[in-house]
């Protein structure tokens, strides 16, 4: 029977011996092969750009496991899914003591009800969760779910590593294309890993690509070239240029040129780029950037997000092109930034201190007894020095000045 699966999967490792790449999670005495050795697994996610191997390592773990595994999509799995696939393990675990690990990929696209639905079973230890995701967690998986997860995170696979990669992939005869007998000279091999920028699966893609067709020949850099003109698409929103185009325009923003950012803006919605992670973005410039140096500006990009809403693509686009161009002109302050970090490391080295009393509410007679707001003055009705000399922070704690 011929196998049609693409070469990227057919050639992934079933072993963490044969896995190439991410050292600083893997290999002697790293947290994810200690895990797998003491079967001591416990519920992860695993982030990084497409291509690095996290449902490679899920696949993995399913090889290696004890647990039942079950792998699906945050795209193809409902609330009505994780309720079953939870009743079942509940049964499993009690009746036969076995574990189920539930193999999520593309976890960010999980929504709030379906991520509250699968809580409660993480957090009782009935499923064992692994997820894979290109996106920041801390935005795309609420707090809850999130506190009860260890985030892996995976990086772009080092040159040494993606030869290691082709060169499986090109002597390998069950699995590989080694019946072809194909070689690559220098030049078309550099090309190859260049273009790749880290991920194998796009190395792979535009290998098979360029091999078609071809048996017991050297391919050349003209031949990877037009694999790679078949294969590659110029903005990915989900790669390293992702990153790397949106820090451009936060400092183009931060440097006042908006010829510039308007030219970055352009880069990532003619790419493709969400519009609403664009809008994020600049609502947190504004505040952490701008700040009180001009307070418009917060106002400015939260009304470019209502556009994005409200018209959709493509009239949105000018919506946030007048926003980007209005923060790269504005004056910049990160006074604002700076004294909530301080305010927040003082908040939390002394969390133990309690509300003044009066500061508190007395809605009941209780508290009134408590002296829950006893000499409170109501700043309307008071004076600047009765104002002034009340008591606003914690006890013995000296008041500071942030800004």
């Amino acid at each position: 029977m011929i196998d049609h699966k693409p070469l990227a999967d057919k050639i992934r490792p079933k072993e963490l011996k044969h896995y190439f790449g991410q050292e600083h999670i893997l290999g002697t005495g790293k947290i994810l092969t200690q895990m797998l050795e003491n079967n001591s697994l416990s519920s992860i996610i695993f982030w990084g750009p497409p291509g690095v191997g996290k449902t490679t390592l899920a696949k993995i773990i399913a090889e290696n496991t004890k647990a039942n595994f079950i792998a699906s999509s945050a795209t193809l799995i409902g609330v009505a899914d994780i309720k079953k696939l939870a009743k079942q393990a509940e049964e499993d675990l009690n009746f036969f003591q076995t574990k189920t690990i539930l193999f999520l990929d593309e976890i960010h696209r999980f929504n709030k009800a379906q991520q509250d639905v699968l809580l409660p079973h993480v957090e009782q230890g009935i499923l064992t969760l692994i997820g894979a995701t290109t996106e920041n967690p801390s935005f795309s998986v609420n707090s809850a779910l999130l506190s009860r997860c260890r985030v892996l995170t995976l990086k772009h696979l080092e040159e040494k590593d993606l030869k290691q990669i082709l060169k499986k992939a090109l002597a390998d005869k069950k699995i590989g294309l080694g019946e072809l007998k194909l070689k690559l000279n220098k030049k078309a091999t550099n090309i190859l890993l260049d273009f790749s920028m880290g991920d194998a699966r796009s190395l792979l893609t535009a290998l098979e690509i360029a091999s078609h067709g071809k048996k017991e020949v050297t391919l050349n850099e003209s031949d990877i070239k037009e694999a790679i003109q078949s294969s590659v698409l110029y903005y990915d929103k989900n790669a390293d240029e992702h990153y790397n185009i949106i820090s451009a325009l936060h400092k183009c923003l931060r440097d006042s040129d908006p010829d510039a950012a308007l030219y970055w803006l352009a880069r990532m919605l003619e790419g493709g780029e969400d519009p609403l992670y664009i809008a994020r973005r600049l609502i947190r410039f504004a505040s952490e950037d701008v700040g009180i140096a001009d307070s418009h500006a917060l106002l400015i990009t939260i009304a470019a997000k209502e556009s994005v809403h409200f018209v959709g693509l493509p009239e949105c686009k000018l919506a946030l092109a007048e926003a980007v161009v209005y923060l790269a002109k504005t004056k910049k302050s990160n006074k604002l930034y700076t004294a909530y970090t301080q305010a927040a490391k003082d908040a939390s080295e002394t969390s133990h201190m309690g509300v003044p009393l009066v500061l508190r509410n007395a809605p009941t007679k209780l508290m009134k007894n408590l002296n829950y707001g006893k000499g409170y003055k109501y700043a309307p009705n008071a004076t600047k020095e009765e104002i002034s000399a009340q008591q606003h922070w914690p006890d013995k704690f000296k008041a500071k000045k942030y800004l």
